[in-house]
């Protein structure tokens, strides 16, 4: 399995380079797919969402498809991941997405999916792979409210791939409490391995391997 779980896309030549090497050929012979999902629930300005697609669309891609996992008969959406070669899962509400994988009974079909292609996430996109995304962890983290406006008080994670669990945005202007104090915070209240990442940075995992990637900063506590 190779992921690359990003904070904020991919914003530098180093992320885009580490991309272009697991892909293993120029992204003109690939096809990518976009899942937007998890942006449908946020609420607000999109442009955030706009300048990831339009970021990812500019690599020059053999085929771009986007894919949304709700509405669609369960086949169509597993045969459209299984024609890409990148499968790019946006950002917006983690928990959206995670429900909607696990509530259309995806989850098994998109891992056997991921076994031969890479996956790229962004933010939402990228927290989706631990065991330990559930109620517990919104508590946690300080989060329940953005599980509770879905009308949802607990939480299956989809894949439980890891015990550790990734927080991106570290040090956004977007997000300004979210810097070391607040890192510092959330460590001191989880008992599981968290990485913080900026957006510039990504955690890249192939097979049984997991390494940082970045042009900017991360922590990781165990």
């Amino acid at each position: 399995m190779n992921l690359l779980l990003t904070s904020g896309g991919l914003r530098n030549d180093t992320l885009r380079d580490v991309l272009r090497d697991m892909v293993g050929r120029p992204f003109g012979s690939a096809n990518v797919v976009y899942v937007p999902t998890a942006s449908v629930a946020e609420s607000g300005d999109h442009g955030w969402f706009l300048s990831d697609m339009n970021r990812l669309h500019a690599l020059g891609w053999q085929e771009f498809d986007v894919l949304e996992l709700n509405g669609l008969p369960r086949r169509m959406v597993l045969d459209r991941l299984l024609h890409a070669d990148v499968v790019h899962v946006g950002g917006g509400s983690h928990y959206h997405l995670a429900r909607s994988i696990t509530g259309n009974n995806l989850a098994d079909g998109f891992l056997e999916a991921l076994e031969d292609r890479v996956y790229v996430g962004f933010s939402a996109g990228s927290m989706i792979f631990s065991r330990n995304l559930t109620e517990h962890s919104a508590e946690v983290i300080g989060d329940t409210a953005d599980l509770h406006v879905l009308g949802a008080t607990t939480l299956e994670p989809p894949f439980g791939l890891f015990d550790w669990y990734l927080k991106p945005h570290l040090d956004s202007p977007d997000f300004p409490e979210r810097d070391d104090a607040w890192a510092d915070r959330v460590a001191g209240r989880a008992d599981f391995p968290i990485y913080f990442i900026d957006d510039e940075t990504a955690v890249r995992v192939v097979d049984d391997k997991v390494d940082v990637v970045s042009e900017g900063r991360w922590r990781f506590d165990p």
